[in-house]
């Protein structure tokens, strides 16, 4: 499938959404595009069962937590979680909806999806602009008997606020002092070098296009673009290819119930198995909803997803949630999130 067939498919289920009669059931939400294919999805089939509509504007998690805070969409979502203190002062609440990898893709000539092995001091130094070539002494150590062209390597990164680069950036400056110390981790950060793009499209659109280049996307795009990516090694030392199995082992030691706003950053995890750049996407709500109604059907949206969206998640290698903590979820809606009668908004 072409990135182009694939955008075009997401923004029409998009549009056909968008364009539905306004009415007290439907549902706005902004924010991340580390999610948006499986919320696509997702939006198309509850829409065919129920005729609630979404419009869900892929605008990155900075403008999806803009949003939120400003009243403007049901909804909000962020691959870069809210710290308790900032959900208090906002009156929001928050909770994870899906877990995925993010991935290194390359536009390489001759080099293979999983052809190539990077690890992150050496990611860093490519993001950095220190390591300047593919065919680099840090690369071809990584990667012996691999023919590494000469090729100058073309940085691409996001322009926009991206829970995806707070993610990728927060993974390199746990792996490199030099990253911390020079750049560090954030929503948006100074590149010292490459090309910006917007969203994970923009992003996997500009690789696409350019030969040599290297940028990094949640997994959906790359395997639906048929991406060539790398391999990275993790924390353990292993050179690990990105699959749903390292996601879900990364995703493994998370500690849900002691993390207050559900604030779990599952970059660099250990184990053999685990992929090294996983991470969780969230959704915020409003605790007081301006619409207690849409908010309610939006709820009701996130149960069906929860409950029936697990082999559709998996389709594009993304990790649903276990059934322990979708009942933690369940029981914060209840205990958080209330009309103005202070009641519930879901049974």
């Amino acid at each position: 499938m072409s990135f182009s067939f694939l955008r075009s498919a997401f923004a029409a289920a998009a549009v056909s959404l968008a364009a539905l009669p306004a009415g007290a059931a439907d549902i706005t939400g902004a924010g991340a595009t580390f999610p948006y294919p499986i919320y696509a999805k997702w939006a198309q089939a509850y829409k065919e069962k129920t005729g609630v509509g979404l419009n869900y504007q892929s605008i990155g998690s900075g403008g999806g937590v803009k949003q939120i805070k400003a009243k403007t969409v049901t909804f909000g979502a962020t691959d870069a979680p809210l710290k308790a203190d900032e959900l208090n002062a906002a009156g929001l609440a928050q909770w994870p909806m899906v877990i995925g990898g993010i991935v290194p893709i390359v536009n390489l000539e001759g080099i293979k999806d999983g052809e190539i092995t990077l690890d992150g001091p050496t990611l860093a130094k490519i993001f950095l602009g220190d390591v300047k070539a593919w065919n680099d002494p840090a690369i071809a150590k990584l990667n012996p008997g691999v023919n590494l062209p000469s090729t100058a390597i073309a940085v691409v990164h996001r322009s926009d606020g991206s829970g995806t680069t707070f993610n990728f950036t927060n993974y390199l400056s746990k792996v490199s002092p030099d990253w911390k110390s020079r750049i560090g981790e954030a929503t948006a950060v100074e590149w010292p070098a490459g090309i910006g793009a917007k969203g994970n499209e923009g992003v996997a659109n500009n690789v696409t296009q350019t030969r040599g280049s290297i940028g990094y996307v949640e997994y959906a795009y790359a395997k639906q673009n048929k991406m060539t990516t790398a391999k990275l090694v993790n924390h353990d030392g292993v050179a690990t290819a990105p699959t749903s199995a390292a996601f879900q082992a990364a995703a493994a030691n998370a500690d849900w119930a002691n993390a207050p706003g559900y604030y779990q950053i599952l970059t660099d995890q250990p184990g053999a198995q685990s992929w090294p750049i996983t991470a969780a996407t969230f959704i915020l709500m409003p605790k007081q909803p301006a619409d207690p109604a849409v908010a309610g059907e939006a709820l009701k949206f996130f149960a069906w997803a929860f409950e029936k969206g697990g082999p559709a998640a998996e389709e594009l290698d993304y990790i649903p949630l276990p059934a322990s903590l979708v009942a933690m979820i369940e029981k914060t809606w209840k205990a958080e999130i209330k009309g103005a009668d202070g009641k519930p908004l879901v049974d």
